[in-house]
């Protein structure tokens, strides 16, 4: 498609002959590009930078007896913490890596302790729910006899 042909499928558009006196055509680009990158900004860019805020705030709060996964997939148990690097302890022979703190992927530790707190939110809800309809159960049990002896 012929970018004049484009131009000239919207309302003033600068394809054809007196684009700008049709009706402002360049304030309606502006406005639509900077409309694009704000929609660009809130999908892509700000997400990203959370994810990362989370990832950094990760790896400060890592501590003595965590359990890592390294993004190269490696798994062991933080022995010891410094300002740039960690040591760990990989298998049975519990050898000792020294891995930059930007190579950890997931602290399994507070991801376990993550879903149990997902688990124990879940099961209150649930038990909740559950009395809840108990509750109208023997309430309608209730009504469905005062409504027999009325009769």
């Amino acid at each position: 498609m012929n970018f004049g042909l484009l131009m000239n499928m919207f309302p003033g558009g600068g394809g054809g002959s007196g684009g700008t006196a049709q009706g402002g055509s360049p304030t309606t680009m502006v406005i639509m590009i900077v409309g694009m990158l704000g929609v660009m900004y809130f999908t892509m860019i700000r997400p990203q930078r959370k994810r990362q805020k989370e990832e950094q705030a990760m790896r400060d709060n890592l501590s003595i007896g965590d359990e890592i996964t390294t993004i190269g997939g490696i798994m062991g148990r933080v022995v010891t913490v410094k300002e740039d690097s960690i040591i760990i302890e990989t298998g049975a022979d519990r050898t000792k890596l020294r891995i930059i703190r930007t190579a950890v992927g997931v602290n399994n530790t507070n991801q376990e302790k993550a879903q149990a707190e997902q688990d124990a939110a879940k099961k209150a809800a649930e038990d909740a729910r559950a009395e809840k309809m108990s509750e109208s159960a023997s309430s309608r049990k209730k009504s469905k006899k005062n409504k027999g002896g009325d009769e």
